[in-house]
């Protein structure tokens, strides 16, 4: 019987990404430094084994097994220890969603390509074997090929190998993506030259008389076939002669003949890439080939891939789990559910998902909550001045010449991905609504051409990323809200359509079409529909808007973030405390991240960025001189030549925003100084080009106009050829950098303070300037921050006044940042009961600087914290003092009468039921206050 009890909450994590780079004696090196920095878990991507050389692991080929290239089995063990040693514990990244295939390394999808509908895991893979696309009727497509399949072909980089060890055939393209023949047609390729191999061609020809144990006796017969072909030199060179009948001579596309005319026959389609998008007939994660959607509704594929996950947490190697795309499984409730009730132990566990604005995390769903998405959005929306969002606004259309409101941006970029990459999951829905209306008369004359567009538009509205019917219960509230929404304004969009097809899509996608009995419809046929399309409006989501438009509409890009909504400029203090109680009361224990691996942006260039929306009209000279300066370099003063204005417009941001602490305030860099920089720049526009698709993607590259792009980079970021570009660009640095630190220390400070479980992704406790991945998975000097650490351990046991006031002058090394994460951290330790179970407070403000400041108290029984942050770092800059600004002494902990700052050791004596903005905060950015004993 599994465990019963409440789960192992951890007090903090720490994200570590493994990779061949770095694997698990690295980690059990780190150890040591994560104790001392003070967190209590290690937060691990995932490390079951991926396909060779991934640099992420979320392409798993085997959930059963540790991967190979991060090290052994006794090595993981040993980490296991020293993290144990350390007083670590574990939460593990989970795959449920996908696999990788393609290669040669996942065993179950070479069993498919094998076999066909007859594999054992043909059901574990989500593909339909009765496409329309009748040439696929019990095949698999494969589009894995970088040209069209007859000049692959030809080129003769499709080649039969013979597999000596196996006793099997298979076609390699490449030399990478192993394609096996099906035993059945053995006897083609064996031929009846050697009496040996024409005895076992009509052996295989016989198989179909072996059902249903085929395929065992296939494999009885590989391995007597491999085993002759080993011990007899006669039958190794027989095969060798008959493998190299099949395949031609490159360069000559007839003399590939026998080989293609084998391939056609193959339960696998062999094809160009691009194929993909209209005839893919297995789910895919988004549009991403390589990764083949699971049906972990099957319980034998759910106990399969979690036996190997469950014993590490039965073992304790494991205390909790995050799941990755939770959105992309049929039924994700149903899967949470499960996983807690097959869980040998209770255990942490929170899920990625990314919610709209106004959409809430489903309450029923058993998890801790989300790893924080919207926490990070949340944070830096407080940091974001509403003022000047109409001075932004202006500045953006104005340089970019034009500009369309961020919502049409967003549908125009589902309906792309909807008609390019991801069209023929859309077929497919479209045939099968089809099919369904043709069940009921009043429904049959609904052609698939009108269901598709309607489908398509629907799509294109989603207010959310998918909703979560399942034919169980009727459906939320809110999975109506956002149906209805939805359908609305997809009627007002698509005015040649009847009305009449979006009342009967409405009615299918609530599954009020067979909510009463005698419905004239297949039950299993709609709620099946319904829930494929929940299936396919999230990746349309993801890739129309946070792959798509948040590179396309850039008119402040630090709130461009995943989970972000760019439209939204600034979050109130209000609303910024409505959100904190709410997860205070329903999810304490949810992750709060302010940067992963797959943030657009690091945490501090977010931050940074930040305080250009308290000087939009600094901004606008800034960015036209800028502008004005490089392009009457290249002689291009009107501004029409590459790169456009919107990517110019992107390049200026990522500029201020990531450019190195190190290289600010200490005058014009050398060439070489900012080579590495220069690259880094490069690729993130590179990036960022091809994945707004406006003149060039990753299908199909426009060289030209990137060049133009990238050679405007290297331009401005080349000292001999830019130096009056930089005289003016590095003192507007220098000041946005020196108040955007401030930013990122109450970005710290409330990550670390406020309600939720808070992690640390790695590298991040000293300054994140990063871009987007893989800039944001750049290899972590742990030497420097275990130096660090000690370093300034040593110096606030010392003096902590004066070591706080010494890194505050000196913050260009990040040791404030480190020692703020590393005495919060410490503080949690000491009190985690205030932290995971104190309730939260906000507290009140009011002066004539009363918006400058966020407060908020915790309190657990006599435990207390008090935090005051300050924001709007310029406009403080431009008029210092906080005159009569004063703050209420919060109610937790009411009898304390002295109050002392975690960092500065400052003590702060209560007077009175307030106390003045001045005397608590100073220039301060961040104060943290705890009863002083």
């Amino acid at each position: 019987m599994p465990e019963t009890g409440p789960p192992p909450i951890p007090r903090a994590t720490y994200r570590l990404q493994f990779h061949a780079g770095f694997g698990f004696r690295d980690a059990a090196a780190l150890a040591p430094y994560l104790k001392r920095l003070g967190v209590s878990h290690v937060y691990a991507s995932p490390y079951l084994k991926a396909r060779p050389g991934s640099s992420h692991g979320y392409d798993i080929v085997d959930h059963g097994v540790l991967n190979p290239e991060l090290g052994s089995e006794a090595e993981f063990r040993a980490m296991a220890a020293a993290f144990k040693a350390n007083g670590l514990g574990q939460v593990l990244d989970f795959v449920p969603n996908h696999m990788g295939v393609g290669g040669a390394d996942n065993p179950w999808w070479l069993d498919v390509l094998e076999w066909g509908p007859d594999s054992d895991y043909a059901g574990w893979f989500d593909i339909d074997w009765d496409p329309d696309r009748r040439y696929l009727y019990n095949k698999l497509l494969v589009p894995f090929l970088g040209d069209q399949y007859g000049a692959v072909l030809e080129a003769g980089q499709l080649e039969l190998r013979f597999e000596p060890e196996m006793g099997g055939f298979a076609v390699w393209t490449y030399g990478t993506h192993k394609l096996p023949i099906c035993p059945l047609h053995y006897e083609r390729v064996l031929g009846d030259a050697h009496s040996e191999l024409e005895r076992l061609g009509d052996a295989f020809s016989g198989l179909p008389n072996w059902r249903p144990r085929v395929a065992a006796r296939a494999r009885d017969l590989q391995a007597e076939l491999a085993a002759l072909a080993r011990e007899r030199q006669d039958v190794r060179e027989a095969v060798d002669d008959a493998v190299r009948r099949l395949n031609g001579q490159p360069g000559k596309l007839e003399t590939w003949q026998a080989l293609n005319t084998l391939i056609q026959d193959q339960h696998w389609r062999a094809a160009h890439f691009r194929v993909a998008a209209d005839d893919i007939n297995y789910r895919r994660f988004f549009n991403i080939n390589e990764l083949a959607g699971l049906r972990m509704e099957l319980p034998e594929l759910f106990d399969h891939a979690h036996r190997f996950v469950f014993s590490l947490l039965e073992d304790g190697t494991l205390e909790g789990l995050r799941i990755d795309h939770i959105d992309g499984l049929l039924d994700p409730k149903g899967y949470l559910e499960r996983l807690r009730e097959a869980a040998p132990r209770p255990f942490y566990l929170v899920v990625e998902k990314i919610l709209s604005r106004h959409e809430a995390l489903r309450e029923d769903w058993p998890v801790q909550g989300t790893t924080g998405y919207e926490f990070a959005n949340l944070v830096l929306g407080l940091l974001v001045d509403p003022v000047g969002e109409e001075g932004f606004t202006r500045t953006y259309a104005e340089f970019i010449r034009g500009g369309e409101p961020f919502a049409e941006i967003v549908r125009d970029c589902k309906l792309r991905i909807m008609l390019n990459e991801m069209a023929s999951e859309l077929n497919v829905l479209a045939r099968d609504a089809a099919r369904v209306a043709r069940q009921n008369p009043r429904t049959a004359d609904f052609t698939r051409n009108i269901l598709q567009r309607a489908l398509k538009e629907i799509v294109a509205c989603f207010p959310v990323y998918r909703t979560y019917v399942d034919g169980t219960v009727s459906p939320t509230e809110a999975d109506r809200r956002d149906i209805d929404w939805a359908i609305a304004q997809a009627r007002r969009n698509e005015t040649d359509l009847d009305p009449s097809v979006f009342d009967f899509l409405q009615r299918l996608l609530t599954t009020d079409l067979v909510a009463e009995p005698r419905s004239g419809f297949s039950r299993h046929s709609v709620v099946r529909l319904a829930m494929r399309v929940q299936q396919y409006s999230g990746p349309v989501m993801a890739k129309g808007l946070e792959d798509t438009a948040f590179y396309r509409y850039n008119r402040f890009v630090a709130l461009n973030e995943v989970g972000g909504h760019p439209e939204h400029f600034g979050v109130p203090v209000p609303a910024f405390h409505k959100a904190n109680a709410q997860r205070a009361a329903r999810w304490p224990h949810a992750m709060l991240g302010t940067s992963t691996h797959d943030t657009k942006r690091g945490e501090d260039t977010r931050a940074r960025l930040a305080v250009l929306s308290e000087m939009p009209d600094e901004w606008e000279r800034q960015v036209n001189t800028w502008s004005r300066l490089l392009r009457a370099r290249r002689g291009d003063v009107e501004g029409t030549a590459p790169p456009d204005r919107n990517d110019e417009y992107l390049f200026y941001q990522l500029l201020l925003g990531a450019w190195p602490a190190e290289l600010t305030g200490s005058g014009k860099p050398e060439t070489e100084a900012l080579h590495g920089f220069a690259e880094r720049m490069e690729g993130a526009m590179l990036k960022s080009m091809r994945e707004a698709k406006r003149h060039t993607t990753w299908a199909a590259p426009n060289t030209a106009y990137e060049e133009g792009m990238l050679g405007f980079v290297r331009e401005a970021l080349d000292p001999s050829r830019s130096g009056t570009f930089l005289d003016v660009f590095l003192p507007f640095q220098e000041r946005v950098a020196h108040l955007g630190f401030r930013n990122s220390l109450v970005q710290t400070a409330l990550k670390l303070t406020l309600p939720g479980m808070p992690d640390i992704y790695q590298g991040t406790e000293l300054w994140d300037l990063s871009l987007v991945d893989p800039d944001n998975r750049r290899p972590v000097d742990y030497g420097q921050r275990t130096g660090l650490l000690e370093e300034v351990s040593a110096a606030l046991t010392r003096d902590r006044a004066g070591t706080t006031a010494t890194m505050l002058e000196e913050w260009h090394d990040g040791r404030l940042k480190l020692a703020l994460t590393a005495t919060l951290l410490a503080h949690r330790r000491e009190r985690p009961a205030l932290y995971a179970e104190g309730a939260y407070e906000p507290v009140a403000v009011s002066g004539p600087k009363a918006d400058h400041l966020c407060a908020f108290a915790r309190g657990h029984g006599e435990d207390a914290l008090l935090v005051v942050v300050a924001r709007f770092p310029a406009r403080l800059e431009a008029e210092p003092g906080w005159g009569d600004t004063k703050l209420a002494w919060p109610q937790a902990a009411a009898g304390a009468s002295h109050w002392r700052d975690l960092l500065s050791g400052r003590v702060v004596e209560r007077r009175g039921d307030a106390v003045a903005a001045g005397m608590l905060v100073g220039e301060q950015p961040v104060v943290v206050l705890a009863p002083d004993s």
